[in-house]
């Protein structure tokens, strides 16, 4: 065998980086190499389009193992096992009971529950766990951060009522002030000095973390990867600094943080985010000498992004979260949540459940992801993704620190300031087709229609608002509308204006070009919800405005080469005299020519595609109105 294996090699003869330099270049034909091939991240650094084992030379980050610190290779030695987790919003306790016993049944291994605060009471929490076993799964709780002690208080009294052995109770509870103050704009500062007391209450219990960092707020509200990870550990370092100052050991602080980071669809980035975080994280509490080096490995839950999720070939959604849940599940994280397709616009159903359950399931039991530990490891391209997000989410981390921590960052509003700028900027790509989003700005389903689908509005998870008293200095709350929020608004505009617009396409002159620019114009007007109508192509102008005429279109583009437009778009303008909106596909040489005649509607890959879309609703739809009066 090794002999094969020596042959099988001396029959590929090494080819060094500057002969495939070489070879792009000659392939690039004088072209840049720099604008065409190398990738300008948001990130802040660039990606080359190949990486060679050269490019690992100086990388520290092959040189640990699995289970060791700095815990880059994750924090599992045997296998990559990680739980698959399902929320439930406890309305009815009875029946939040049942469903969780019926969702176990049903590769379900990590419960979290939603809890009311006017709820919390031993038998509440008595009649919620009956018949489960809490040994033998993962529990975690949410409710109103002011009422967390006390729920911490009944959990701890219920496991001891019950017999249960603390170094066995996986749980975890979501106390972080911090994130309602991004998420509600109000300062309840003060209630982080109950850190220290939930923290003592569960000192006994090794696996129960209660001190939480949801920095996947951030990933939902269209931050970069950089700065969800560099924020995500200034967090958790604010949180540390505070409970060792109140007197808590450091190696018990640490034991007590958990971590819920989105994952957004840049597959290999988020693949490095989640390597990148557990070494950082594991440098940072290392410098709070905790009393065991176990105390530096982070606890990681990954939830899929929302920021991404969209209403319209909802579908789709299924493709975006399955990929999401690979990239976390290949970076070894402890437990991920994937998102149901359709909870963008309605409450999510057993079908929806279901298939968001089996989607992680499909990775353990079909794909074997939970039996290799850290298979990205030795990637060229990965371990180098790994060290440039480090990198930049170090510099903000460290920014952050010397303007005074994250609590004073959040309360002079700069995080919601750098995030909400983020989100701005991808609203923007999103709108020029710099992001796609799959069936929202680009290849739509054509024949698709809301009927009854609107966009719901996030409600509060303890089933209450803040108390008055809490807003002591109001400022800056985060942005969290979807990428998709713009384009979906302007698409029910349409869907709910009474008529649709019909866009005919005048296909003439050179085939390809003809069909290309036709195809673009039914994916560009077809994200406004419009009825597109493709044809084969016209012997004439005068044939295709007569056809556009009779089928009673709203718009008709004109579809052909920039050579030919010189030729045909006067003449098809004239012709169809101001009876539909007149739109020419592309931007040809002769453009200034062509709107001196009075042609003012052009199209192609420079244009702001909702803009475009919102100018052409108001002349439609304000045409439509006045119709009808």
């Amino acid at each position: 065998m090794a002999e094969s294996k020596e042959k099988l090699f001396s029959d590929f003869p090494p080819v060094s980086t500057q002969e495939w330099m070489d070879k792009v270049t000659a392939d690039l034909k004088g072209a840049d190499y720099e604008k065409k091939l190398v990738w300008k991240t948001n990130e802040g650094f660039k990606v080359k389009p190949f990486y060679r084992r050269e490019d690992l030379e100086g990388l520290n980050t092959t040189e640990g193992l699995p289970g060791e610190f700095p815990y880059i290779r994750g924090n599992k030695k045997d296998d990559n096992t990680w739980l698959i987790r399902q929320d439930i919003a406890v309305d009815d306790v009875k029946a939040a009971n049942a469903k969780a016993l019926d969702i176990l049944n049903k590769g379900v291994d990590s419960l979290g529950f939603s809890v009311k605060k006017a709820d919390l009471s031993a038998e509440f929490v008595r009649e919620l766990l009956k018949d489960i076993c809490c040994e033998c799964i993962e529990l975690n709780f949410s409710t109103c951060q002011r009422h967390t002690l006390l729920l911490a208080q009944l959990l701890a009294d219920y496991f001891k009522e019950q017999g249960y052995e603390p170094e066995k109770i996986r749980c975890s509870l979501n106390f972080d002030p911090i994130s309602k103050m991004l998420q509600k704009g109000k300062d309840v500062s003060g209630v982080i000095a109950v850190g220290k007391d939930i923290a003592d209450t569960l000192k006994d219990y090794p696996h129960f973390r209660c001190i939480a960092v949801n920095a996947a707020m951030l990933n939902n509200s269209g931050a970069y990867i950089y700065q969800e990870l560099g924020y995500a550990l200034a967090w958790g370092n604010e949180y540390m600094r505070q409970l060792t100052e109140a007197g808590v050991p450091a190696g018990l602080a640490a034991s007590k943080v958990k971590f819920h980071f989105g994952i957004s669809s840049n597959y290999f980035m988020e693949i490095a985010k989640f390597r990148a975080a557990r070494m950082l994280w594991a440098n940072i509490v290392a410098q709070y000498k905790p009393e065991s080096q176990d105390a530096c490995m982070m606890s990681v839950h990954a939830e899929t992004s929302t920021f991404n999720l969209t209403l319209f070939d909802s579908y789709v959604n299924l493709l975006r979260t399955q990929t999401e849940a690979m990239s976390a599940a290949i970076a070894g994280v402890d437990s991920i949540t994937v998102a149901p397709f359709d909870k963008v616009y309605e409450t999510p159903n057993e079908f929806s459940e279901r298939l968001a359950r089996n989607q992680q399931l499909l990775l353990k039991e079909e794909a074997h992801f939970n039996r290799i530990v850290d298979a990205a490891a030795g990637s060229y391209y990965i371990e180098n993704l790994t060290v440039s997000i480090a990198k930049e989410a170090w510099k903000l981390f460290l920014q952050v620190e010397d303007e005074g921590g994250m609590l004073a960052s959040v309360k002079a509003g700069k995080v919601q300031e750098a995030i909400n700028a983020s989100n701005k900027a991808r609203h923007e790509a999103v709108s020029k087709r710099r992001e796609i989003l799959l069936g929202t700005n680009q290849y739509p389903n054509f024949n698709e229609q809301a009927g009854g689908k609107a966009p719901l509005e996030a409600s509060c998870s303890c089933g209450g608002k803040e108390h008055a008293h809490a807003c002591e200095k109001p400022f800056a709350a985060l942005r969290t509308d979807r990428a998709a929020s713009e384009f979906e608004a302007l698409r029910l505009e349409t869907e709910r204006s009474g008529k649709r617009p019909k866009a005919f396409m005048l296909t003439v002159g050179n085939l390809a070009m003809r069909q290309a620019r036709a195809q673009f114009s039914c994916n560009f007007l077809a994200c406004a919800g419009y009825e597109v109508i493709d044809n084969l192509g016209f012997k004439s102008v005068e044939e295709g405005v007569e056809a556009a005429v009779q089928a009673h279109a709203d718009i008709v583009v004109l579809c052909s080469s920039d050579d030919e437009y010189a030729e045909y778009a006067v003449p098809a303008f004239k012709v169809l005299d101001g009876r539909a909106m007149f739109i020419v596909a592309g931007a040809p040489a002769c453009m200034e020519e062509l709107k001196a005649a009075g042609i003012e509607n052009f199209i192609h890959v420079r244009c702001n595609v909702l803009e475009t879309l919102r100018e052409y609703n108001k002349r439609l739809l304000k045409q439509n109105y006045e119709t009808k009066l």
